[in-house]
């Protein structure tokens, strides 16, 4: 267990507590941060909107979390170490309490994890990993402390905040949970101690993303609505277009995708397409037999015509009269490749309100389940980290999309990241290959696959490069311990209620 003191002189010392009259000067309430994320169910529901709105644009548009850099991927370290402060201890799982947990070989993803949605104090539209967690109101979510506080910009907790459980491509099967309180340990609240990266949140009761009622409207309302709204693109014909524009009274808005030209390319340009070019007899007799550009395009096609056709055709064909005193015109082809070109295209967009949208899909852990809690468990444990990773590794190669969840297995280390910039000294570690996106993911010991439930032991906080291969190869998370229980208890244990 580590302290971070305040010597006289007022600078900031990171120290672990070697001697044992020290471990007993800090009290449990000074161990927890509290910090409200949405204050009222208005505040809530309007956060829950911005993210559902359009069809989850907003969902769709974030991007991982990116507090990693090259720089900080460290190598991990022998030296040092956490020290339990108290005994081990764990509260199970939802729907676990009382029961036994058995052994089962087969792999399942647990329902309880999904992703925290937050735009950070650049403005930027985030997402990290997470879990449902046990506590009394069903209503608590696990993930990293930088997930929930933006050290990036020193600005306190993020905004919008939000935990989608399950989440896939823009959809929320179980609905938006919207943070009210987020507990962290005082140490990371103030000084960014790394060894305190973890963050319990309550949110309030989800809002489900289905039903309501479109309602069209006019451009003015639907840029003066405040909740849910929908703006869909209609094409329509060049007339309509004319006559639209020509109309005052209409409250559509219209516009003009212009066309594009063909473009001449190559034959093996991708998506080029060959197109037959009439030349005169002479050209073709002289163009190469195979595939490209000028190249003869199949065999003369010679037709019979009128005498009055005859003698006004002007192209470029063989005009000739055969034997038998019929008139005819032979053509010859040549190859040309282009890439198509475009239509222009006429569409007005139609502007709708959705009325009756937000419904109240229940409390989180109902829906979801949520996982047990474990801390001051020894290392050299067998456990299940989940995530969505998605940033490169270090060397630039892109081995996951952050669409769907990931995991690793294996024992944990108590090999520690050297980050004296992060005042990391008592983080666990785990070989696996995740990047960031998976921040925030639970470590989950004795998991049962069968039951999709385990305890939660370590939240995925630091990527690092063993090797120096420049690809991840271990990554850590802060040690759970007697403190990280009291902040675990103390957000357990808060009620949060309807947002609608």
């Amino acid at each position: 267990m580590k302290r971070i003191l305040i010597p006289a002189g007022g600078a900031i010392l990171a120290t672990g507590l070697l001697a044992a009259g020290l471990a007993g000067t800090a009290q449990a309430n000074s161990d927890v941060a509290k910090d409200n994320m949405a204050t009222t169910a208005a505040n809530a529901k309007a956060i829950a909107e911005f993210w559902a709105e359009n069809n989850g644009a907003a969902l769709k548009a974030a991007k991982e979390s990116n507090v990693w850099d090259k720089s900080d991927v460290a190598k991990l370290q022998t030296k040092g170490g956490y020290s339990a402060d108290t005994k081990p201890g764990s509260t199970a799982p939802i729907g676990e309490e009382k029961k036994t947990t058995a052994k089962v070989q087969n792999v399942n993803l647990p329902k309880t994890i999904g992703k925290v949605f937050f735009v950070n104090g650049k403005g930027e539209k985030k997402w990290c990993s997470a879990t449902s967690l046990q506590s009394k109101y069903r209503n608590l979510v696990a993930t990293a402390g930088h997930c929930v506080y933006d050290t990036g910009t020193n600005s306190d907790v993020m905004s919008k905040w939000v935990f989608v459980p399950g989440y896939y491509q823009g959809k929320a099967p179980w609905g938006i949970y919207v943070g009210k309180t987020a507990y962290t340990h005082y140490d990371f609240d103030v000084y960014e101690d790394y060894d305190r990266d973890y963050a319990f949140v309550t949110v309030y009761n989800g809002v489900s993303l289905g039903g309501g009622t479109a309602k069209k409207v006019t451009k003015s309302a639907f840029d003066a609505h405040t909740g849910i709204k929908d703006a869909r693109d209609v094409e329509i014909t060049r007339e309509e277009f004319r006559k639209a524009k020509l109309d005052p009274t209409s409250t559509d808005s219209y516009w003009v995708k212009r066309g594009e030209k063909a473009k001449k390319v190559g034959p093996d340009y991708p998506g080029a397409v060959v197109e037959k070019v009439e030349t005169t007899r002479d050209k073709y007799r002289a163009a190469r037999v195979g595939k490209g550009e000028g190249f003869k395009f199949g065999e003369p096609i010679t037709e019979q015509v009128s005498k009055a056709d005859y003698d006004k055709y002007k192209g470029l064909g063989e005009k000739k009269p055969d034997n038998r005193g019929n008139y005819t015109i032979t053509h010859y082809y040549v190859q040309s490749w282009v890439l198509p070109g475009s239509d222009t295209k006429f569409y007005k967009t139609e502007f709708f309100i959705i009325e009756g949208f937000a419904k109240d899909a229940g409390r989180l852990g109902d829906n979801v389940g949520g996982q047990g809690f474990a801390w001051n468990q020894p290392t050299g444990k067998y456990v299940r980290v989940f995530g969505y990773p998605a940033a490169p590794h270090p060397d630039g190669n892109k081995n996951y999309t952050g669409v769907t969840p990931k995991w690793c297995y294996g024992k944990t280390t108590k090999k520690l990241v050297g980050s004296a910039a992060k005042k990391i000294e008592e983080h666990v570690a785990l070989k696996c290959a995740m990047t960031e996106g998976a921040d925030g993911g639970p470590w989950l010991y004795k998991y049962s696959n069968a039951k999709r439930l385990g305890y939660v032991n370590g939240v995925t906080s630091t990527f690092n490069d063993q090797d120096g291969n420049g690809r991840v190869d271990y990554i850590s998370s802060p040690y759970f311990d007697g403190e990280t229980n009291t902040v675990y208890k103390a957000a357990s244990s808060n009620w949060s209620g309807k947002i609608v």
